[in-house]
């Protein structure tokens, strides 16, 4: 079973209880690592906002029904790329 542990944040040097119901949490879904910020500072660094923390969209024609559409990620010219509705239909058709 898991036991509380005492973690030091390495953002802000303060110490923050990692719990046995985290860890239980974290080994669920299969993390290999304990978290290395508290709470608050992994909280700060979803709240940023500036430049550095924005993503970059593309914009893609989908090879499949031709929208137009912002993607998260660089398209390779070598690959098909598809908007969010044919990619998920493609998806189901695999599965």
């Amino acid at each position: 079973m898991y036991t509380d542990k005492i973690i030091k944040c390495k953002e802000c040097g303060e110490d923050f209880v990692f719990t046995a119901g985290e860890q239980q949490f974290y080994a669920d879904k299969g993390f290999d690592s304990e978290p290395s910020r508290c709470r608050r500072c992994r909280n700060r660094g979803k709240s940023v906002s500036g430049d550095e923390h924005k993503k970059v969209m593309y914009e893609i024609v989908c090879s499949k029904c031709g929208k137009v559409e912002s993607i998260p990620f660089e398209p390779r010219h070598d690959r098909p790329v598809y908007c969010n509705e044919c990619y998920r239909k493609l998806e189901r058709e695999k599965h």
